[in-house]
């Protein structure tokens, strides 16, 4: 049984149709890529799959569970955590601060014991903070654990949104342009994070990405897409050599060589 499938997904815009019966399905433990060009409908599946965006028709089902219709504030108690195309971090707050605030929805503590601080929840906040040690150390952002984001290069700002996206334990890691503003070496570093991430925690990964050197090294399967429909699914190289993705994609059919 597939962790993640996708069933017919189709959104409007007005009478735009950005996703037209989007079918596809994740196995447990896959890196998964999807790519298009510019306005193909991948970030809007991002959208789709954290609930931002109410389907017209289709449904999407983790561990054979409808989530179509819940609350975007319930996705991650669903185990899909998300970074942004556009970084989405809290730019005067510490990368320490930022990566603690993945750690909300294991929280189990109520406002009373907050208030007093109870023993449970001094214990639930040095769990916190353990985690989130780890997780610095594992993306190695020692040198900036105490500086605000503000003050950070952009390619170490997207590494620590990652930070803050595993600190939720996630089942489902959903990466949304992760190498977009990175230069050659952090997307080299991107590359081996990804692999750890998928072999040292177990997460499932789904990837929206333009770098097709990254998307082929990395990808178990690729799903590709134009103007919101599937062109074709399968391994990457069998996807980067497929005609309609070449003339989608970048428009002649040596793009990829």
């Amino acid at each position: 049984m597939a962790l993640l499938t996708v069933k017919d997904m189709t959104l409007r815009f007005g009478g735009l149709t950005a996703l037209n019966s989007v079918s596809f399905d994740v196995e447990k433990g896959e890196i998964y890529s999807i790519i298009g060009p510019n306005g193909a409908g991948k970030t809007t599946i991002f959208n789709c799959l954290s609930r931002f965006y109410n389907l017209d028709e289709g449904t999407i089902h983790i561990n054979d569970r409808d989530i179509t219709k819940i609350s975007p504030s319930a996705v991650s108690n669903m185990g899909i955590a998300r970074t942004f195309q556009n970084i989405e971090l809290f730019k005067n707050m510490s990368v320490l601060d930022n990566i603690l605030l993945g750690r909300h929805r294991k929280r189990s503590t109520n406002l009373l014991k907050e208030i007093f601080f109870t023993k449970a929840v001094k214990e639930q906040e040095m769990r916190s903070h353990l985690r989130a040690e780890e997780i610095i150390d594992f993306l190695e952002l020692q040198q900036y654990r105490d500086q605000m984001i503000a003050n950070l290069p952009y390619g170490a700002q997207k590494t620590v949104e990652i930070g803050r996206a595993l600190a939720m334990e996630p089942e489902i890691l959903l990466l949304d342009e992760p190498s977009s503003g990175m230069t050659m070496e952090e997307t080299e570093d991107l590359s081996f994070w990804i692999t750890d991430i998928k072999e040292a925690f177990g997460i499932t990964i789904i990837i929206v990405e333009h770098n097709m050197g990254l998307v082929t090294s990395l990808s178990d399967r690729v799903l590709a897409l134009s103007f919101g429909e599937p062109i074709t699914i399968g391994k990457p190289e069998a996807v980067m050599e497929h005609p309609e993705v070449m003339k989608a994609y970048l428009g002649d059919e040596g793009a990829f060589a």
